[in-house]
């Protein structure tokens, strides 16, 4: 009988133990402060998805470095980023340690962006081709009466050493050929979009996240630089945009990155950009 009565007094302490432990409130999450750092094109998008991601995960906050998506690269490499904004492919060579072989990064496409070839809205011309862009970089073409507009002298806007956005439209437009020596250089979409506001001979390129007052977007071949001909591929200009990563992040860069990709991450994605297609990690 003692027995008994012993074994239920146990049980009855065990039973107010697990009741005290449900009443307390769960512990709270440690902060954790995630480190952006690359593409000046990817910061007004990332603003957007960061400040989704804090609102369900207020533990979490943001710290943006905007130096271009080669200097991103490396500070995740270094330690100094979390994650790099890269707005273009990954190169092998970045992916992979040369000299050993192991893949030392890993990366998220999360959107698709255009590349917009900009004027200024008081230069009416409003359609270039492909090849008639080429030749203004290049410097073939340098007064604006020769593409049927009266805004003047052509003064040619580029980006600095290690943008994506340059080495793109490099890649896409210029083909090899060289961006004429007298170009401008900007150090960033923004201060793009700024000069070419306030110069009517200006013209120069940006992400579509990056358009605002003062400038009007080209078409290029009769096609317009928004969202669904960036997802459908008829626009000539596009590329990815990357969340880079080490190899092996931690579980909230890693959750971050899902985020992203996620239905609520890619619905504010496709308010100015196009979606992220079905391959996503690598």
């Amino acid at each position: 009988m003692r027995e008994s009565k012993a074994r239920i007094a146990i049980a009855l302490t065990l039973l107010m133990l697990g009741a005290t432990n449900c009443a307390q409130p769960p512990m709270p999450h440690a902060p954790v402060l995630l480190r952006l750092s690359g593409s000046t094109s990817m910061q007004p998008l990332m603003n957007d998805l960061a400040t989704a991601y804090s609102e369900r995960h207020k533990h979490v906050r943001f710290e943006f470095s905007a130096v271009g998506s080669i200097a991103g690269i490396e500070g995740v490499r270094r330690g100094n980023a979390d994650l790099a904004l890269v707005a273009r492919e990954l190169q092998q060579q970045e992916e992979y340690d040369i000299t050993t072989g192991k893949r030392t990064l890993a990366y998220t496409v999360i959107a698709r962006d255009g590349i917009a070839v900009v004027v200024n809205e008081n230069n009416l011309l409003r359609e270039l081709t492909l090849y008639q862009i080429r030749n203004v970089f290049e410097g073939q073409i340098t007064a604006w009466q020769d593409l049927e507009s009266s805004a003047g002298d052509i003064v040619v806007i580029s980006r600095e050493d290690g943008s994506g956005t340059r080495a793109v439209f490099e890649e896409l437009v210029m083909r090899g050929r060289r961006v004429t020596p007298t170009a401008l250089v900007m150090p960033g979409s923004d201060a793009v979009r700024d000069y070419v506001a306030t110069h009517t001979g200006a013209i120069g390129y940006l992400s579509i996240g990056c358009l605002g007052s003062g400038v009007a977007a080209l078409a290029i071949d009769s096609v317009q630089p928004e969202r669904r001909a960036i997802e459908n591929g008829t626009y000539a200009l596009t590329r990815p945009f990357l969340l880079v990563s080490r190899s092996e992040p931690g579980p909230e860069i890693a959750d971050f990155m899902l985020f992203a990709r996620s239905p609520a991450g890619q619905a504010i994605v496709r308010q100015t950009y196009g979606g992220a297609r079905t391959v996503a990690h690598h």
